[in-house]
């Protein structure tokens, strides 16, 4: 995308001055949005970039009268298209929704209606704010869901939300959003959950929105496909914009140290071992010994030459409700060296996740063998496996879903620890706080439960708990994927020192290329149940040889100044 949008000196169709949003009671109200200012033009994209708790969503929420009913709003300016949306009513704000700003929200809160068909529900849109009749109505929708680039609207119109994949469910929101070609499109997070060959059909479509003059405000988290997107760019930190100006500028040179910051996190391109985070964990002596003490005792330090983990041939079928059967893995074979990342990349569905099941011992293959340490592992029986469990640990995307919603996190940890019966209580409260500082957390943490943490803190106790049964490999299941940027960094420098100070092995599984680049050593590239392409990572990355492969590399937003509107 090397256009650049051509914006003429008119007047903006979105104008914010001073803008200012708290939440709670009078004294206790608690500023959410500390004073922001911005115009946007038509045909024009700003993005507003930033992590979680900026203010980025609270201040594309108070755009469209939906920051909810605790939120006091104040600016002194607030127009669209020059009317004043100050002290709008809860109707005047209805009407606005839709007819004059789209808008597609991250969250399930406004998101489509799983009981209405897609056509009712842009249907409805329609109905509500022009008086055509039904069946231009019908030409309309289908014409948007066209637009949107979802294939057999014809088909399509007659389907529930719950009946589309994930990125015709967004192209449907847009679709919907755009039903009254509204002059803005806020976007908050359009793409986050997406595969990238589907996030880069909807950037296609919001560029080419632009191109046909909407204003788009964009919020998000990622910078890469911000710099593919955005003609200005704000930088949001605590409520406050700390730098703003055109793209090229802030992101080649950003003045403010958490811009830097930001933009040093992005793992893609990034060579493998290069830090991404400029606080690094270091590892002290006495952890060192601890760990290292911890591995002799699960027998974690003998090993014989040759592959650590293993998949032969593997395959494993699932039975749809209708007798039908689903092939969710299809002849998969890998082998995981001592001390270094395999990463396996593929899209939603690819069967990547039943093979880290597999490799746990949690899923039973149909056909083929898990091996671990040069013995069989996958037909093992379970109780036979139990002892040898700790050897293979995993980091989820969800931690929370694993942790015991009772315990602290320092019950968490004791409960992964070797012999932990056969430690004193001061011993095991020893080796709880060594864990914890291993993975640069303060050891006061131990005494809280673990929903009163934040995502990056959540990741990392995950990844102590990993830790303390002292595994060989750890089984790493989109570890980083719910993550803020600068966290994210952070957790793969982490695992990348653990990796080196431990020579542990990492089976790494990812939708997210630039981090599996960053991060593996060879790499699987996985589709439809089965291995499209296999090799060094390095290897892959510069000269792929499968289509399939090809389309996804070049699908994954990357940073780059050339990429930036107008440049290139």
């Amino acid at each position: 995308m090397t256009h650049h949008h051509v914006v003429e000196a008119r007047d903006p169709v979105v104008s914010v001055r001073n803008l200012r949003v708290s939440f709670g009671r009078d004294t206790d109200a608690v500023p959410r949005v500390r004073g922001v200012d911005f115009d946007i033009h038509a045909g024009e994209c700003l993005a507003i970039v930033g992590e979680s708790g900026s203010g980025k969503s609270v201040t594309a929420r108070s755009l469209i009268g939906l920051t909810g009913q605790y939120a006091q709003v104040s600016a002194d300016t607030l127009t669209l298209q020059g009317r004043d949306l100050r002290g709008n009513s809860a109707s005047q704000w209805r009407k606005v929704r839709g007819a004059e700003i789209g808008y597609v929200l991250q969250d399930a809160l406004v998101s489509l209606d799983p009981l209405r068909t897609i056509g009712r529900e842009i249907d409805d849109a329609l109905r509500l704010h022009t008086d055509q009749s039904a069946r231009e109505r019908r030409t309309k929708v289908l014409g948007l869901l066209r637009d949107v680039g979802i294939p057999e609207p014809e088909q399509r119109i007659r389907q529930r939300s719950g009946e589309l994949s994930g990125g015709l469910r967004q192209r449907a929101l847009i679709a919907s959003a755009l039903a009254h070609n509204p002059p803005l499109l806020v976007a908050d997070e359009p793409t986050t959950a997406l595969d990238a060959t589907v996030q880069k059909q909807i950037l296609t479509l919001l560029d080419k929105l632009q191109d046909n003059g909407t204003a788009l405000l964009l919020i998000s988290h990622d910078l890469a496909v911000v710099s593919h997107m955005a003609d200005r760019i704000a930088v949001m930190r605590d409520g406050e914009f700390v730098e703003s100006g055109p793209a090229r500028q802030v992101l080649e040179n950003p003045q403010h140290d958490y811009t830097k910051k930001l933009l040093q996190a992005v793992p893609t391109g990034r060579p493998r071992g290069t830090a991404l985070s400029a606080t690094s964990v270091t590892i002290s002596p006495r952890q060192h010994r601890s760990i290292a003490a911890r591995r002799i005792e699960t027998g974690s330090e003998r090993r014989e030459p040759g592959p650590v983990l293993v998949g032969e041939r593997l395959r494993k079928v699932y039975r749809n409700p209708d007798g039908s059967e689903r092939v969710a893995v299809d002849g998969v074979s890998f082998a995981l060296e001592a001390g270094t990342t395999l990463g396996i990349v593929g899209e939603s569905g690819s069967g990547k996740t039943t093979v880290a099941r597999m490799a746990l011992g949690l899923v039973q293959p149909d056909a083929g063998e898990v091996s671990f340490m040069g013995r069989p592992w996958s037909s093992l029986p379970e109780k036979r496996r139990r002892p040898h469990r700790r050897r293979i640990a995993a980091i989820y995307q969800d931690p929370l879903g694993s942790f015991d919603p009772q315990w602290t996190v320092g019950g968490i940890l004791t409960d992964a620890l070797v012999d932990a019966q056969a430690l004193s209580k001061a011993e095991r409260r020893e080796e709880v706080v060594q864990l914890l500082e291993t993975v640069g957390l303060s050891p006061d943490i131990a005494g809280r439960n673990p929903l009163r943490l934040s995502g990056g803190q959540r990741q990392r106790v995950a990844i102590a708990r990993a830790l303390a049964s002292g595994p060989d490999v750890i089984i790493c299941d989109e570890p980083v994927s719910a993550l803020d940027v600068s966290i994210q960094a952070q957790v793969l420098d982490l695992l990348d020192e653990l990796q080196r100070e431990f020579a542990l092995s990492y089976l790494f599984i990812s939708h997210d290329l630039g981090v599996v680049q960053h991060v593996s050593d060879e790499l699987l590239v996985m589709a439809n149940g089965a291995v499209v392409e296999a090799g060094t990572a390095q290897q892959i990355f510069e000269n792929p040889t499968q289509e399939y492969t090809k389309r996804l590399l070049s699908a994954a937003p990357r940073l780059e100044s050339t990429s930036v509107k107008g440049l290139s």
